[in-house]
């Protein structure tokens, strides 16, 4: 079926199942070009889930959708088909347009005329030659690294292979893929999340002027603000419920005004519902035991039956997490001491004598722009990697615990109460119900326990791995940009409960609210490893890195 002449994306009567649960029914709408359109609603509510069926990833329940013309879509947790192939991140870049692959057929058809230099060849040739300059080949490799600069990825990045690149530096050459590619619509789930301040200022910029459709999910509340013109709110107040689509004309701030004014109403008439039902029921009570009034009665219960049925349900109370880090157990005055690390990834450095030590109950905040190494030395302090030289040590009876930025100590086929399971330490003797009240305080609660962990969001995934951290009855927490995908209650939960932690922290983390409430004691800039006390001066810094 093709989209009506006028949309670039057609919904009609769309259902989207996760886990066996409903968390789309029925939704139907319209994309017209040039639309700028915000997907909002709690986390959990099921925005990425009806993203992935949007975008061609995942099929859905029921319901037809329609595309017309390009479509680009960033998941929010890419995962690059062949990422560790051998390909450059400029190759994966240039391949949105298939420039990757002109480029490789030109240099054949070069080969087979240089051995060979008789008419056909060269006729070949110039005519490959012709047809690469007419799609603007040549001026393609600049193109690809102007929107990579302005993503914040340096140019020698660029020339690496795709396995060799952090998770962020993946994400950010997916996203420059996708915006290289020069689709008619895209579809973007949280496109800043590891953009710094510059990256993100430029990404805003490259939206305002695009003149494609857009649809994005973001809990950048700035990105909202400037980019969209049209909401489509999700609302499912909870697991139990089955979502529905609720259409918003104007800004993300209009928005909000409007969807509070719906919510003040829909209180007030679920006040007025309920009086009047109780009332009634009232008048059912008292006259419904005579018979002279029971013909009476029985019309005020029909009544009821279809005041009930259409009745308006007041908006539940936004739920806010009560998070709460169990006391860290004791250890030695010294939890971590490096000497001397160094990482490469066959080229130059990445970093090279990194040393430090962090004592009992500090947080050193590791800083350092795109690049520099942060993720790559929690990973090697994770035990996930190996530095090429130097080493590091635990102190006494010193217990880890490791936020990975991508999820990747994330299974994804197992369920949430099985990942609390395997993390918790068979010495306490902690109960399915223990485990389940633990979840619980992160918002994942009811059935989604059972369900596997690929089904989350991306903000559920990071309140299940902090979750994983609580029940490990850690003393040292390895955090590698945790408020990832939160939204800012939630963020600011998480934040509150690290704060009043008593245990050490090496954070890396480019949100400078949530550096603030934790407080680090001292700093780690990367990638020359200099060592010095926190100040407030630092938080400049934070969001640049």
């Amino acid at each position: 079926m093709r989209c009506e002449p006028w949309t670039v994306l057609q919904v009609r009567n769309l259902s989207v199942e996760v886990g066996a649960r409903m968390v789309v029914n029925d939704a139907t709408f319209a994309v017209m070009p040039r639309d700028k359109v915000g997907l909002v609603g709690r986390n959990g509510a099921g925005k990425t889930s009806l993203f992935k069926v949007l975008g061609g990833a995942a099929e859905p329940k029921a319901g037809t959708i329609t595309r017309g013309g390009a479509f680009g879509y960033l998941p929010q947790d890419p995962r690059i088909a062949g990422a560790f192939d051998g390909r450059t991140a400029v190759s994966h870049i240039l391949s949105s347009r298939g420039i990757d692959d002109d480029i490789t057929r030109l240099e054949k058809l070069r080969i087979a005329m240089e051995e060979r230099a008789d008419e056909h060849n060269i006729a070949r040739f110039t005519k490959a030659q012709d047809d690469f300059e007419r799609k603007g080949g040549y001026a393609a490799n600049s193109e690809a690294r102007a929107i990579a600069a302005g993503l914040g990825l340096k140019a020698d990045r660029l020339d690496l292979q795709l396995g060799v690149l952090s998770g962020g530096e993946r994400r950010r050459v997916e996203l420059c893929r996708i915006l290289y590619g020069g689709s008619e619509t895209l579809l973007l789930d949280e496109p800043t999340n590891h953009l710094d301040v510059d990256a993100k200022s430029w990404m805003l910029e490259f939206l305002r002027g695009y003149k494609g459709a857009l649809l994005v999910i973001s809990h950048d509340l700035e990105l909202l603000d400037e980019a969209i013109t049209r909401v489509l709110h999700l609302d499912r107040p909870s697991e139990a419920d089955a979502g529905t689509i609720v259409e918003y004309r104007g800004t993300y701030s209009q928005y909000l005004r409007a969807r509070e004014a719906d919510e003040a109403r829909a209180v007030k008439m679920a006040t007025q519902q309920s009086k009047e039902i109780d009332r009634l029921q009232r008048v059912v009570e008292r006259f419904g035991a005579k018979a002279s009034k029971a013909s009476m009665a029985k019309s005020i219960e029909k009544r009821i039956d279809r005041l009930d049925a259409d009745r308006v349900h007041a908006p539940r109370a936004k739920r806010t997490l009560a998070v709460k880090f169990p006391d860290a157990p004791s250890c030695g005055e010294t939890v971590l001491t490096a000497n001397g690390l160094r990482k490469t990834y066959g080229g130059p450095d990445v970093f090279h004598d990194v040393s430090f030590d962090l004592g009992r109950g500090e947080r050193i905040l590791v800083l350092g722009l795109n690049g520099a190494g942060k993720t790559s030395l929690l990973r090697i302090l994770a035990g996930e990697s190996k530095a090429d030289d130097g080493d590091f040590s635990f102190g006494y009876q010193v217990q880890m615990g490791y936020y990975a930025q991508e999820h990747d100590n994330l299974q994804g086929e197992k369920s949430l109460i099985h990942h609390m399971r395997e993390m918790a330490p068979v010495g306490l003797g902690l109960t399915e119900t223990q485990l389940r009240g633990m979840l619980g305080s992160f918002g994942l609660s009811g059935d989604k326990v059972f369900q596997e962990s690929s089904t989350l969001s991306g903000g559920e995934k990071t309140k299940l791995a902090l979750a994983m951290l609580m029940v490990g009855r850690n003393n040292l927490l390895l955090l590698d940009e945790p408020t990832n995908n939160l939204d800012p209650s939630s963020r600011d939960a998480v934040a509150a409960a690290l704060s009043e932690w008593n245990g050490a922290i090496v954070l890396v983390s480019h949100d400078t609210d949530f550096v603030e409430q934790l407080a680090p004691t001292k700093v780690l800039v990367m990638p020359d490893g200099q060592v010095d006390y926190y100040s407030e001066s630092w938080l400049d810094i934070v969001s640049l890195a």
